[in-house]
């Protein structure tokens, strides 16, 4: 029961795991039996509320996760964590066991990764969607696994009563795990992010670290670690569902202005090496994805786009990250601005070009059009 103490820091966000059952119907199907892609039905032990089992003592932030997303599903919504290191007692009072118990069994609900005979990825686990993972999951990994794609759209439904595409729902689990579990995972077991040396500074304000701090001090008496674990929960799962929601209805959202862009290049330039984004998404992870998906790697040469006062014409990088491009626009042009560019370019309107010429601006998309495709006749020097 969590104290007087914390209750006005964790009601709001435990309210929300209480919804109306009419805006979870299209999974109220799926509360009599727990399926996932990855391995059979099995149906709960006992009548609901049902009860989730982790272990007692120090809590750590995969549990806590773990925890948290279980109980966005309805049938866990209301469910009981009993918290305690007696395997016999867990088995008997729990519906589902995780980071406890030295087993890892789908079918009977027990996901602990502590055994040594435990080697399961992400990649090995759900090997439809990603080959790229070799960290051990823990228990936060391990159960995203089985019941993220139900957990993501839960929440969807939720906060913005909207569910994805079958499509996008894979693509929203693979980034969800790209960008939040997997660390949790890395974090967990102990997977350093440097192979050989020691970082030259340590990051104490990531998640992992501000769930451990929740748990009593050394010096800490009369701690109701109940209550502890109510409140991590609360707080990892604000960061868990806001990462939900920026993958879901912004991420997912920039990658279809992006494909849109893409397909239509040819009716930009006849080659297809200017893409033309009508509206600024954040574009260049999105575009070397696409790239492979079309078969048309390294193509694109130079993307316009409105930035909303003007609009820009980038060049196209090596890599997401690189500062070096397919394609810069001219060496005449770099450091020039307004009128002085626009006259040497013999192009109205146009507004500056970098140093460097990773970018322009123009005051219009006809300008900006027209700077693009004068770039592309231009010898690379």
């Amino acid at each position: 029961m969590v104290t007087q103490k914390f209750l006005p820091r964790v009601l709001p966000i435990l309210r929300r795991q209480f919804v109306a059952r009419s805006q979870l119907r299209f999974i109220n199907k799926m509360s009599k039996t727990t399926t996932t892609d990855s391995g059979a039905a099995t149906p709960p032990k006992r009548s609901p509320p049902l009860t989730i089992g982790t272990h007692n003592g120090i809590f750590h932030c995969d549990e806590v996760v773990a925890c948290f997303m279980l109980k966005q599903l309805p049938e866990y919504e209301n469910a009981e964590i009993f918290r305690s290191r007696d395997i016999n007692a867990l088995r008997d009072k729990c519906d589902i066991i995780m980071d406890v118990g030295g087993e890892f069994d789908h079918k009977k609900k027990w996901y602990d990764h502590h055994q040594l005979t435990f080697k399961d990825t992400f990649s090995t686990v759900c090997p439809d969607f990603s080959d790229d993972f070799d960290i051990r999951l823990s228990s936060a990994g391990l159960i995203y696994c089985f019941y993220g794609e139900r957990v993501i759209q839960s929440i969807l439904l939720r906060e913005r009563k909207m569910e994805l595409s079958q499509p996008n729902l894979k693509l929203a689990f693979l980034q969800i795990y790209r960008n939040f579990i997997n660390e949790l995972d890395a974090i967990d077991n102990g997977v350093p992010m440097l192979e050989g040396g020691e970082p030259r500074y340590k990051i104490s304000t990531h998640l992992s670290a501000r769930i451990a701090m929740l748990n009593p001090s050394w010096q800490d008496t009369n701690v109701d670690v109940d209550a502890r674990f109510q409140l991590a929960m609360a707080t990892a799962g604000k960061e868990f569902v806001d990462n939900v929601l920026e993958v879901a209805c912004s991420w997912i959202a920039a990658r279809d202005h992006v494909r849109h862009a893409l397909e239509q290049a040819k009716s930009v330039l006849a080659s297809g090496e200017i893409l033309l984004l009508e509206t600024f998404c954040p574009w260049k992870a999105h575009l070397f994805d696409l790239e492979k998906e079309y078969g048309l790697e390294g193509v694109p040469k130079l993307v316009i786009f409105n930035d909303g006062s003007s609009w820009r014409v980038a060049g196209v990088p090596i890599t997401p990250s690189s500062f070096q491009g397919r394609k810069f626009l001219p060496r005449p042009w770099r450091g020039l601005r307004d009128e002085e560019l626009s006259q040497l370019a013999a192009v109205k309107d146009l507004i500056f070009v970098h140093h460097t010429g990773f970018i322009g601006g123009a005051k219009t998309k006809e300008a900006a059009l027209a700077m693009a495709k004068m770039s592309m006749e231009y010898a690379d020097e």
